[in-house]
C-alpha cells in the first residue's frame, strides 16, 4: 500500500510539472521592438481597423466619448461573463504604463506583464498576424488618448474556466504565434484586405463558427457563426449565394463607408460599431478587404439556425 501510495504521489508530482511547463505563458524576445518606434498617426488608422473602441468604450458613447477606453462593455457566453477592461493611458487601471513589448504581448500572445494568460474573449488569436510595426504604432496612438480612471470590473467565470493557467493548453491548439504570411498567388491588394480581415479587423471572431472548445473551425472561414451575444447569427461573408455572391466589390466597399446593403437595408447590432470603424479608413484599405473577401473560397452558410416547431 505505501508503494502504491508513494507511486500515485510521484505520477502526481509528475503530471502536475508536465501541466506547469505546457500551460507557461509564452511571450516575444525582449529585442522584439528595439529598433521599432512608433507613429501614432500611422497608429490611429490601426485602432480603427482593430475596432478597440467597440469593445472598451463605454457602452452607447458617441463621438470623442469613444476615446475614452475606461471598459465595462458586458460579454455574455458559455464560458462566463467578461467585461472589457479599461485600456485608456492611465497608469494605475490602464495601459498607460506598459511598455510597447508588455503591450505587444498582450495584444499578440495573450499574456499581461504581469505574466498571465488572458482569456480568449480578447481576439489575440486574430490580433497575433499583425505586424510589429502596426502593434508599436497601435500602442503609440492609444498613448495619445484621454486617461480614464475606472478600475478594471472581475470576470463572473466558474470552476474550471476561472482557472487562467489551463488556457496554456487551450493556446497550444489556437495561439500558433504566426504573423501574417503574404500569399505570392495574390494580388498587393488582396494580400493587404487578407491582412487587415485575418489580423487587426479580426472579422473572423465573430463570422467564423466556432468548435467545441471555442477555437475558430477555420474549415469555415467567414461561413457565418452565432451570434456571440445569444441573439440571432452572424451573416456568412463568402461569395456563396447564401453570403455574399450578390454584392460587388463596389457594393461591400459603399457598405463599409455607409452602413447599407445593397438592398438599402442597414446594418444592424454588433456590425454597427464595427461598420463606423471602417468608415474611417482610407478606399484603398476597404477595396483591399472587398478584392479579399471576393477571392476566399464560396461556403455554404455555417451559421446554426433555430429548428421550427
Amino acid at each position: 500500500m505505501k508503494r502504491a501510495l508513494a507511486i500515485l504521489i510521484l505520477l502526481g508530482l509528475a503530471g502536475g510539472a508536465v501541466f506547469w511547463f505546457l500551460t507557461m505563458p509564452k511571450t516575444l524576445p525582449a529585442d522584439t521592438f528595439a529598433s521599432i518606434e512608433g507613429d501614432p498617426e500611422k497608429g490611429k488608422l490601426v485602432f480603427f481597423a482593430g475596432g478597440c473602441s467597440s469593445c472598451h468604450a463605454a457602452p452607447d458613447a458617441k463621438g470623442d466619448e469613444k476615446l475614452k477606453l475606461g471598459g465595462g462593455l458586458k460579454f455574455a457566453t458559455p464560458f462566463g461573463t467578461f467585461f472589457a477592461p479599461n485600456i485608456s493611458s492611465d497608469r494605475q487601471h490602464g495601459i498607460g504604463g506598459w511598455t510597447v513589448l508588455q503591450f505587444a504581448n498582450a495584444v499578440m500572445r495573450g499574456v499581461s506583464p504581469g505574466g498571465s494568460h488572458y482569456y480568449p474573449a480578447f481576439p489575440y488569436t486574430s490580433y497575433q498576424r499583425m505586424s510589429f510595426a502596426d502593434v508599436a504604432d497601435l500602442k503609440a496612438y492609444m498613448d495619445t488618448l484621454p486617461a480614464v480612471t475606472e478600475p478594471h470590473k472581475p470576470h463572473e467565470l466558474s470552476f474550471p474556466f476561472n482557472i487562467r493557467r489551463g488556457l496554456g493548453l487551450w493556446k497550444l491548439l489556437y495561439v500558433d504565434g504566426k504573423q501574417f504570411v503574404r500569399d505570392p498567388k495574390a494580388s498587393a491588394e488582396i494580400n493587404r484586405g487578407a491582412y487587415l480581415v485575418t489580423g487587426p479587423g479580426h472579422c473572423g471572431e465573430c463570422h467564423t463558427p466556432r468548435d467545441r472548445f471555442g477555437g475558430l473551425d477555420r474549415d469555415k472561414w467567414l461561413a457565418g457563426a452565432a451570434n456571440p451575444d445569444g441573439e440571432g447569427t452572424i451573416p456568412n461573408i463568402t461569395p456563396h449565394e447564401s453570403g455574399i455572391k450578390g454584392w460587388s466589390a463596389e457594393d461591400i466597399v459603399n457598405g463599409l463607408k455607409t452602413g447599407f446593403t445593397p438592398e438599402f437595408d442597414t446594418f444592424g447590432g454588433s456590425m454597427v460599431p464595427v461598420q463606423e470603424n471602417m468608415a474611417k479608413l482610407p478606399d484603398s484599405d476597404l477595396k483591399a478587404i472587398a478584392a479579399y473577401l471576393k477571392s476566399i473560397p464560396a461556403l455554404p452558410d455555417a451559421a446554426p439556425r433555430k429548428k421550427e416547431k
